[in-house]
């Protein structure tokens, strides 16, 4: 279930990618490079921190969902129209993607022995370090650092997989429970436009 939410993610983050590209009117390599940065940059980084060869470059799913994504978005004229970011069945999917790899990325680091600050960080950079990462290239303020309610899950649940793994209760109807409180709390958030103020 957990591999089906983030190939999910994987399409919902190639998509933004693409459209924030298509906006900065970048050229084809560029909206090539944001693509792939958007969908698979937090993935490679964390394993990269935690010492493993990056799931995206021994698997090749990964960059063919990407490709087909980005080949289908083309070939639809997607980069002609209206972008389809606010877009409810663009938000769903983009939050289960977030909530996944905020999951998959605490896990790895808890795998890794990692302590809160590091599953904290994994947590995060696994579900957003490739918008960042793309954010930075095209010299914009990254998106995660604007959006109250969006970063804040992967923080929130980095640090909720933390305790559950000091009280030793980590299940797959644990998981399975988060995920959903998760993906319902970023989804209610995105809609009542919730964001931590700064004073």
């Amino acid at each position: 279930m957990f591999e089906i939410a983030e190939y999910i993610g994987i399409v919902a983050f190639a998509m933004s990618g693409f459209f924030v590209a298509v906006r900065n009117r970048l050229d084809l390599l560029g909206v090539l490079v944001a693509t792939f940065l958007t969908a698979l940059g937090g993935g490679i980084i964390r394993d990269i921190t935690v010492n493993k060869t990056p799931f995206t470059f021994s698997h090749n799913y990964p960059a063919l969902i990407v490709i087909t994504v980005m080949t289908l978005l083309i070939l639809l004229k997607f980069h002609k129209r209206n972008s389809i970011e606010n877009r409810p069945l663009f938000i769903i999917s983009d939050s289960i993607g977030l909530v996944s790899f905020s999951i998959s990325g605490a896990l790895i680091a808890l795998d890794s022995s990692f302590n809160l600050a590091g599953v904290i960080a994994m947590s995060f950079i696994t579900a957003v370090g490739g918008g960042i990462a793309r954010d930075v290239i095209i010299n914009e303020v990254p998106f995660v650092l604007k959006t109250g309610f969006y970063g804040t899950i992967s923080i929130l649940i980095g640090l909720t997989l933390y305790l559950m793994h000091i009280f030793n209760c980590i299940s797959f109807s644990v998981i399975l429970t988060l995920f959903i409180m998760m993906l319902t709390l970023r989804l209610v958030a995105y809609y009542n436009k919730w964001s931590i103020p700064l004073r």
